[in-house]
């Protein structure tokens, strides 16, 4: 079979003359017009240091791909940074960017008859927006994650990106002078890289390394080292294998090799949005995963990764004891992840780490032996319960507790929140409300971080609680539930609540409710009005009108 297998017909087709001639103004040789076309695609940007720099690992992709017979061209997609828009009105269009970037993968390896694609991804939605490209398109392809980012220092502690927004709710408290808030700001993040902790982004490479859609220690390969640039340059080497092999990537994703992701995501403690993210790729996949998998398989798994926000280590301390795969041998090695599924290498997950040193766990190290975990189950837990018919996500690392009960502070926005918190009106055993911010009320389910980083910054992480239909940064850690649903703007009983109400979250029963009667409930519904959103337009407005909840993942092709 010809590797050439699609993109013959702009580049080999006599009846096609036109499109050749194109090709050949781009500066095109005789030879890279009979090699198979390559798309690279970059979600590299200027303005945020997770995309910086992703040109450039573009352009060494674009430039290996010549050495292995292949015509690697470069092609840019979009990224929306969440730490640049947290809490201000461009944070609708963070997880909406995961769409535009499927979809603009979809349409421009399609469009132009490439018979293979590499994508380079650097924040928390590049990836799975990259994924579910690939997914459309199921031609050989590749993900090559931008890497980590270093840790900063200021005084002496190490900072990361949450430590900005922590400083605020410290200085708020009185806590933080004005030369040590700007100190933390101005050294929290020294340079390229996404986020260093196991928030979304290394949740999420984590979890595509583990489907096997990337190549070993793309996950844990920091952004600026000599390892990252020989990974762009053998994700060429790959492509080429794949081509020959016409390995795609609905044959490597199974259920099996999902149960994977989930596993390596709640072993590391990593953030609530991989549940939208893998749901979304499931689905995308046409693979019937659902939140009673996430359940299943987070009853079964300990959480042994002690990294922030709830720990203490980064993703640049796992590299040094071995990266992703030593970790991931050594959870093989304990039976507890799938070693039979196949992977981009060719090769399946068993026989990528034969040649690995499984990882020597310990209490005091990044990773904790399974025998002494820092939490015998998962940490993402699936609740349910009157206040969520359909599902919440909570994530509990224990630290916290196991359950909570307080009276509600309901807002019918994030800044409402903010400002409650700001001015001291969320007192210890409070459950604060943040409703009309989900999918499609939202619209676009924006992250919470910024107030939930103000509530741990005013000392109140362990006495406040927070639920909402909007979701929240791998960066949050305290007693938070999100992806409530049905969310307000659809008429679920979140929307309902009034301050006062008793909310009782228990993360041994799996449970979230209020105590108002369902005569009260449904009195309330009658009167209930709903956010007007009849002023949205472009993206926002075709996104509510599509997008589906997020119990289902929040995709916006949903049969």
């Amino acid at each position: 079979m010809s590797s050439k297998k699609y993109s013959w017909e702009i580049s080999d087709n006599e009846g096609h003359p036109a499109g050749m001639a194109m090709l050949y103004a781009t500066g095109m040789t005789h030879k890279q017009m009979k090699q198979p076309f390559v798309g690279v695609a970059s979600c590299g940007y200027e303005s945020n240091p997770c995309n910086m720099h992703l040109n450039d690992f573009a352009g060494l992709i674009k430039e290996a791909s010549q050495g292995h017979d292949l015509t690697g061209l470069v092609f840019n997609t979009i990224g929306i940074s969440d730490g640049i828009s947290m809490g201000t009105a461009g944070m609708k269009y963070s997880l909406p960017s995961r769409e535009v970037i499927a979809d603009s993968i979809e349409s421009f390896i399609l469009g132009h008859s490439f018979d293979g694609v590499i994508a380079v991804a650097g924040c928390d939605k590049n990836m799975p927006g990259a994924i579910m490209g690939m997914l459309r398109v199921n031609r050989p392809a590749i993900m090559v994650y931008g890497g980590t980012i270093r840790s900063g220092q200021y005084k002496g502690e190490k900072l990361n990106v949450v430590s900005a927004f922590e400083a605020y709710g410290k200085r708020v408290r009185g806590e933080l002078n004005d030369v040590d808030f700007r100190g933390v700001i101005e050294n929290a993040c020294p340079g390229a890289g996404a986020c260093g902790g196991m928030y979304t982004a290394n949740t999420m490479s984590s979890a595509i390394e583990a489907m096997g859609l990337s190549l070993p220690y793309s996950a844990s390969n920091p952004a600026n080292s000599e390892e990252k640039k020989q990974e762009c340059m053998e994700a060429a080497q790959y492509m080429k294998i794949l081509l020959k092999l016409d390995l795609k990537p609905k044959d490597i994703l199974t259920r099996k090799s999902l149960e994977n992701a989930v596993r390596v995501v709640v072993a590391l403690g990593g953030s609530t949005n991989a549940v939208l993210h893998l749901l979304a790729i499931a689905k995308t996949a046409g693979i019937d995963f659902t939140l009673e998998d996430f359940r299943r398989i987070n009853s079964e798994t300990p959480v042994v990764g002690d990294f922030k926000p709830s720990g203490r280590f980064l993703m640049e301390d796992l590299h040094e004891q071995g990266g992703l795969p030593a970790f991931m041998k050594y959870f093989l090695e304990n039976g507890l992840l799938h070693g039979e599924c196949l992977t981009v290498t060719g090769k399946t997950v068993e026989e990528n780490l034969s040649g690995v040193e499984a990882l020597i766990p310990s209490v005091v190290n990044v990773i904790h032996p399974v025998e002494k975990p820092i939490k015998a189950t998962g940490h993402l837990c699936i609740l349910h319960g009157n206040l969520a018919p359909e599902g919440a996500v909570a994530k509990i690392s224990g630290k916290e507790g196991k359950s909570f009960e307080g009276k509600a502070k309901v807002y019918d926005s994030e800044e409402a929140a903010n400002e409650a918190i700001k001015n001291k009106a969320v007192q210890k055993g409070d459950v604060v409300v943040i409703r009309y911010v989900g999918p499609k009320g939202g619209p676009g389910m924006p992250e919470m971080l910024k107030p939930t980083s103000m509530i741990i910054g005013a000392g109140l992480g362990s006495d406040v609680a927070l639920i909402t239909d909007g979701r929240f940064s791998g960066g949050t850690h305290g007693f938070v539930v999100g992806h409530v649903t049905p969310e307000a703007y659809l008429g679920g009983p979140i929307g309902l609540l009034k301050d006062g109400d008793l909310i009782t979250i228990d993360a041994d029963t799996l449970s979230i409710k209020c105590d108002v009667s369902e005569t009260e409930m449904a009195t309330r519904k009658n009167t209930w009005v709903n956010k007007d959103l009849s002023a949205l337009q472009g993206t926002l407005k075709k996104y509510s009108l599509l997008v589906s909840t997020a119990s289902e993942g929040c995709v916006t092709d949903k049969n």
